[in-house]
């Protein structure tokens, strides 16, 4: 492990030009003119696996962007690790935010900017230099790996399940490692235990069958956004709780011993709030922020549009009015029921003078993770070595519902181990990753290849 440590210390600049390489391709997966982009990175990521050692590394066709695979098997007695990531983005927009082009990397202070640095393709790259660096110093892993890179996680994984499912064999693993999350705060060490889940859907309502002129027909025909302003507003009570009848009914809530790990998270308040430019916070009442924003479920609107929104005025009674509402659902909650509680409400609160429209666009499980499981202490053990002390668990608000697929489909628990941060801008216009947390991730996944094959095989300090 040491060699791979000062091989990846010493080839760090070349490990960050690289990155660069794969962030200068546009894989924005949710925009089909950008497909040939999608295509161009997973093929840059597969050529590199190859070049690494790697001796299988392959594009596997889904029916959507294809899926990077690569595997490498030392020993059938090791243990499997199963590798995920995605290397596809967000779209960049809106652009005139950003401060530099968002696809060509620019390093201001020791920060590396530009779309997909944190979200997701610097953090897989991690795992992808410290396979080179065990690889170049030792020419053997001290377990058996397979890497699985998706191109639609940010459109909504639509064949990633199906891909899975079909290939239950092929991923087979004793554990799967991702870094797709945060760190709690920088230089605090945390592995995330807990996800929350995702409902996603669209309303719309259609009144009159065109756009009126509203001097002529306000007053007699009732207006969708109006309408829809109103079913949106009635979602709250004033103790920010959802009033969706049933949301709550599954809703496992949070232990006492989870409350008081809570407690002892170093958490700033005023900082958290002067980061993001307000003043002041709405919470579920009965919890802290942190508990709001990370283990219990929410309801918000995403999107919101109808009638004219261009430059000026245009008196117009508008025909339909659109939203898009996300739900970050905790275990026990399912997307599925979720989404017919919404279609429920919003049919039974739709007024007579209008339809409804109501599209159900994705969702996704969340989960938990046993903190005590060997990989997670493997994890809890690299963080250790990386830092000087031992990491915190944590739960974080954000879904991967590939989490609670690996554990359905494979019987597989995932150990979270990411190095962003919330004020990284992941979605957001300047996006960026400190290259000392790049770094400092790379040494992270070469000592969890080394810890868990300890750990498994009982040898584990």
């Amino acid at each position: 492990m040491n060699a791979a440590l000062d091989y990846a210390r010493a080839h760090g600049e070349q490990f960050v030009d690289q990155l660069n390489d794969l962030l200068r391709i546009p894989s924005i997966s949710t925009d089909s003119q950008y497909d040939g982009d999608v295509r161009q990175a997973a093929e840059w990521l597969r050529s590199d696996l190859e070049r690494i050692g790697m001796p299988r590394a392959e594009l596997m066709e889904t029916p959507g962007h294809p899926i990077v695979y690569a595997e490498r098997i030392e020993d059938p007695a090791l243990p499997t690790v199963l590798i995920y990531g995605h290397y596809d983005v967000q779209p960049p927009d809106p652009l005139e935010l950003w401060e530099s082009p968002p696809f060509e990397p620019v390093i201001r202070d020791g920060v590396l900017y530009a779309r997909g640095t944190a979200d997701d393709k610097g953090q897989l790259f991690m795992h992808v230099k410290a396979i080179e660096a065990y690889l170049a110093t030792e020419g053997a892993l001290p377990v058996n790996l397979k890497i699985m890179l998706e191109g639609e996680e940010e459109s909504g994984s639509t064949s990633l399940v199906p891909f899975i499912e079909q290939h239950q064999d092929l991923l087979a693993a004793d554990t799967v490692l991702i870094s797709d999350t945060a760190l709690f705060a920088p230089g605090v060490p945390s592995l995330v235990y807990g996800l929350r889940g995702m409902a996603y859907v669209e309303v719309t309502l259609t009144g009159p069958n065109r756009d009126l002129h509203s001097g002529v027909y306000g007053g007699a025909v009732e207006n969708p956004i109006n309408a829809l302003c109103r079913l949106i507003a009635g979602a709250h009570d004033e103790q920010h709780r959802i009033t969706i009848p049933g949301f709550y009914d599954h809703v496992r809530d949070l232990t006492e011993e989870e409350r008081e790990g809570y407690r002892k998270l170093p958490f700033d308040e005023a900082d958290w709030k002067e980061e993001i430019g307000v003043e002041h916070t709405k919470t579920e009442a009965g919890y802290t922020m942190l508990e709001g924003t990370s283990a219990r479920p929410t309801l918000d609107v995403n999107g919101i549009w109808g009638g004219y929104t261009g430059e000026g005025a245009k008196t117009v009674l508008p025909a339909k009015a659109h939203a898009k509402i996300s739900c970050r659902l905790v275990p026990d909650q399912t997307p599925d029921e979720i989404t017919e509680k919404l279609r429920r409400y919003f049919e039974a609160n739709t007024p007579e003078t209008m339809t409804l429209t109501f599209k159900n666009l994705h969702g996704g499980h969340g989960a938990l993770i046993d903190t005590s499981a060997p990989a997670m202490q493997a994890a809890a053990k690299a963080m250790q070595g990386v830092f000087g002390r031992e990491p915190l668990f944590t739960r974080e608000g954000g879904s991967i519902p590939v989490v609670a697929d690996f554990k359905r489909i494979l019987g597989l628990d995932s150990v979270m181990m990411g190095f962003s941060l919330d004020s990284d801008a992941i979605h957001s216009p300047n996006e960026h990753f400190a290259l000392e947390r790049f770094h400092q991730g790379i040494e992270a996944s070469i000592r969890f290849m080394d810890a868990y094959a300890q750990q498994t095989n009982g040898t584990a300090a």
